[in-house]
């Protein structure tokens, strides 16, 4: 077995590595879609300084990677097949994180990082908001049903203001910029074909769903997805993820996964509307927490967001 080395993120190339290893090791005992490395990165601009990033490899391959979200959250992605490099993951944390406080969301079917986390310390609180992983097969997809006056299309080459103004609104606050979206549209695994929007008879995108395919292992995931206030409870939100997902169906997917936050405020009716569209739960995540007494120097300037705040 290759020795392995760790170094840190250097750009976009070090994503594609990331999400080979996302990719690769793809299952629903994973917390980590292509497509959520691709939004988390580059939805804002100027953000680098605030999540250090580190890879570990084995030869050509990545197989475990951390990022952090300065003051004091983790995200990271460790091979199964190497469970000891949790430990090391937790560790390099622990000395780049400038918070007192340090918490980790992981994946309830990751056993071999929870064990990590219970090994150095860390807990879970009597209660947290979560994320529940929702799935649905791509078989027998309903048709969706346009309101009168409202256009269902994919994302053209002249609506990038319209598409971020729709985000913009839906997630306000929202630090997405038409420059940071334009990123988001050139990074791999995007396809404006997967990008699908209603349009109001007033010219405004009213609602939205962008889906990520992840081809080889032929799932796609919903992310973001939102209606403006003033058109909810018109059935937009479900005629545009059903359309999303006849594309998706149509470009290679079996699959399609999407992970709603429970007790969200910004998204109370998340659940009831993917439950709706048939997917149904498989998973949750846990959030871990552990209080430390010495904190190391600051590397870095503190976050108001976390790495996977999805606004």
């Amino acid at each position: 077995m290759p020795a392995v080395t760790r170094r840190d993120y250097t750009g976009p190339e070090d994503l594609r590595a990331m999400q080979s290893l996302a990719q690769r090791i793809w299952s629903r005992s994973s917390s980590v879609h292509v497509g959520d490395l691709a939004w988390q990165r580059f939805q804002h601009l100027g953000r680098e300084a605030e999540w250090p990033t580190v890879l570990w490899e084995a030869g050509p391959e990545v197989v475990a990677w951390g990022w952090v979200s300065l003051p004091g959250g983790l995200a990271l992605l460790v091979d199964p097949a190497r469970p000891e490099l949790a430990s090391e993951v937790l560790g390099w944390f622990e000395d780049t994180a400038t918070a007192a406080e340090l918490t980790v969301t992981v994946l309830d079917a990751e056993k071999h990082v929870i064990a990590a986390l219970e090994q150095s310390g860390y807990a879970l609180p009597e209660k947290s908001v979560h994320q529940s992983y929702m799935s649905r097969l791509l078989e027998d997809l309903p048709e969706p049903v346009v309101p009168g006056g409202f256009t269902l299309r994919p994302v053209g080459a002249d609506d990038l203001a319209r598409r971020v103004a729709v985000h913009r609104a839906v997630w306000h606050p929202s630090r997405v910029t038409e420059p940071s979206y334009r990123n988001v549209m050139r990074a791999w695994p995007y396809r404006n074909r997967l990008d699908w929007v209603m349009e109001a008879p007033d010219g405004r995108f009213a609602a939205q769903c962008l889906i990520w395919l992840d081809d080889r292992n032929a799932v796609g995931e919903l992310e973001p997805v939102g209606t403006l206030p003033e058109f909810r409870r018109l059935g937009l939100a479900r005629a545009v993820c059903l359309a999303a997902l006849h594309a998706a169906r149509d470009a290679g997917a079996r699959e399609a996964v999407v992970y709603p936050v429970i007790g969200d405020p910004k998204s109370p009716a998340a659940l009831p509307l993917y439950r709706d569209l048939g997917f149904r739960p498989y998973a949750r995540t846990l959030t871990f927490t552990r209080t430390r007494c010495r904190i190391p120097p600051s590397s870095g300037s503190a976050s108001p967001e976390g790495a996977h705040q999805r606004t």
